[in-house]
């Protein structure tokens, strides 16, 4: 039996069998999160809501896997129009404000988002001993 542990977040699940993350010792890799609001199942128009509420699903999930934001060494995001970049980056900046200490992140222009999604995005984290 595996120490791995599956991450699942009440109102964030997968239509698949696929949990939100996945945490092995130190190590938290999520599967897409997007701005799906879990209190309601919707997802909000306009990519200003939906990078908020991915944002803050990010949060949860790393919260229910025992890290924190300071615990992500890399995002990934996909956009639907990559030329939206700077709202992204919005939001990119109110959870890492200090430019000393971010992870690394990749956009990628995916205009195949199943609608109404306008953005996703994937964490990996390592969460330090005694957490």
């Amino acid at each position: 039996m595996s120490n791995r542990s599956s991450i699942e977040v009440a109102g964030l699940e997968h239509a698949n069998p696929i949990p939100n993350a996945s945490r092995l010792g130190p190590f938290l890799v999520s599967g897409g999160i997007f701005g799906k609001n879990p209190a309601s199942g919707k997802i909000p128009e306009g990519l200003e809501a939906q990078c908020e509420q991915m944002f803050a699903n990010v949060r949860t999930i790393l919260k229910a896997g025992g890290a924190t934001p300071e615990d992500i060494i890399k995002l990934s995001v996909w956009l639907k129009d990559i030329a939206d970049r700077p709202v992204l980056n919005k939001y990119w900046l109110e959870m890492f404000p200090d430019p000393h200490s971010r992870p690394a992140r990749h956009t990628f222009p995916t205009p195949d988002l199943r609608a109404p999604l306008l953005v996703e995005c994937e964490i990996m984290a390592v969460i330090p001993d005694g957490k």
